[in-house]
């Protein structure tokens, strides 16, 4: 297969840790040709979508990838592009996935599909499981959100487009910087954020559960916050611990796994706060190569079999009988 991932530059990316650098090494591992790109090299010309690319030598090492002289490429004659640029999802990002969907419609096999990347708030869509969900309010109004921290007490809020645990806090009634913290959080009432009642099972990870193509990974990844802190996210200080998965884990992975995969979503990743879902993450999800390490588990050789099968079944190519690596 010919194989396009459209990531943050290269040169930033961890080779130790980095998803998206596992599917390409799993990639090239299984012999498909290798490519990267970034959005703001994505263009039309002639009516054709198309990006400016290179064709990558990928390695195990840490000097992980060597990249030929780029070249421009019609999106539809790859055999996959695999959309992998970290949030925010902001105008960029957002006329990035218009440019896909054209390129959708000219035949290229975008995952995730750029409409459900537009569609689905990373935080919001919770909202369509509510029998997963802490009680929950989304408003930009501080005296509501101060009416629902009367009644729960302990509160999380949270911006509806920052990723990593960003511009996450931790409310009491006894935080005398409330006000402040909300006027910030809200622009003085100009941004809709979310609160939800404070789960005290964080102090045992926040848990990111992979989907893909439908299929649920049997390892949760649990993110166990610093001492003294609210948030597990691995770029907040957190530490990765992985962990088979829990009945409720898998009730709620079972649950979403046939909703993701009928609207586009490829690959998710959903973060479980002891029985809760806290967020469905459809942009880049994380944690391939943190579960492969403790587990033996080859996440990325998992998703690249997945896409191996789905172009199986577009092209009428037999895929492998088993993953390769």
């Amino acid at each position: 297969m010919k194989l396009l991932f459209i990531v943050d530059p290269l040169a930033g990316l961890k080779p130790y840790k980095d998803s998206s650098v596992a599917m390409m090494r799993a990639a090239a591992a299984c012999g498909h040709a290798v490519f990267a790109a970034e959005t703001r090299q994505l263009c039309v010309k002639d009516g054709i979508a198309r990006t400016a690319c290179g064709a990558l030598e990928v390695r195990a090492d840490d000097d992980w990838y060597r990249a030929t002289q780029g070249d421009v490429h019609a999106l539809r004659d790859f055999d996959a592009v695999v959309m992998r640029t970290d949030p925010p999802v902001d105008t960029d990002y957002l006329l990035a996935t218009h440019l896909l969907g054209i390129a959708e419609a000219q035949g290229a096999r975008i995952l995730n599909r750029p409409a459900a990347l537009r569609d689905f708030n990373e935080k919001l869509a919770i909202l369509n499981f509510p029998q997963f969900v802490a009680p929950t309010l989304v408003s930009a109004d501080a005296a509501d959100i101060g009416h629902f921290l009367t009644e729960h007490r302990d509160i999380i809020v949270k911006p509806l487009t920052e990723m990593g645990g960003s511009g996450i806090f931790r409310l009491t009634q006894s935080d005398l910087n409330r006000n402040a913290i909300l006027e910030t959080l809200t622009q003085h009432g100009r941004r809709v954020i979310m609160a939800q009642r404070y789960l005290p099972a964080i102090k045992d990870g926040d848990k990111r559960i992979l989907l893909i193509d439908g299929e649920v990974v049997p390892w949760a990844l649990a993110r166990i916050p610093l001492a003294g802190e609210t948030r597990g996210n691995l770029a907040a200080g957190g530490t990765a611990r992985a962990q088979p998965l829990s009945a409720r884990d898998r009730e709620i992975a079972d649950t979403i796994a046939p909703w993701a995969r009928t609207h586009g979503i490829f690959l998710a990743g959903l973060d479980v706060i002891g029985d809760c879902l806290t967020e469905i993450n459809v942009t880049s999800p994380t944690g391939f190569q943190e579960i492969a390490t403790q587990t033996g588990h080859d996440v990325a050789a998992q998703f690249i079999a997945a896409i191996e099968r789905g172009c199986s079944r577009f092209s009428g190519v037999q895929p492998r009988p088993a993953p390769c690596g």
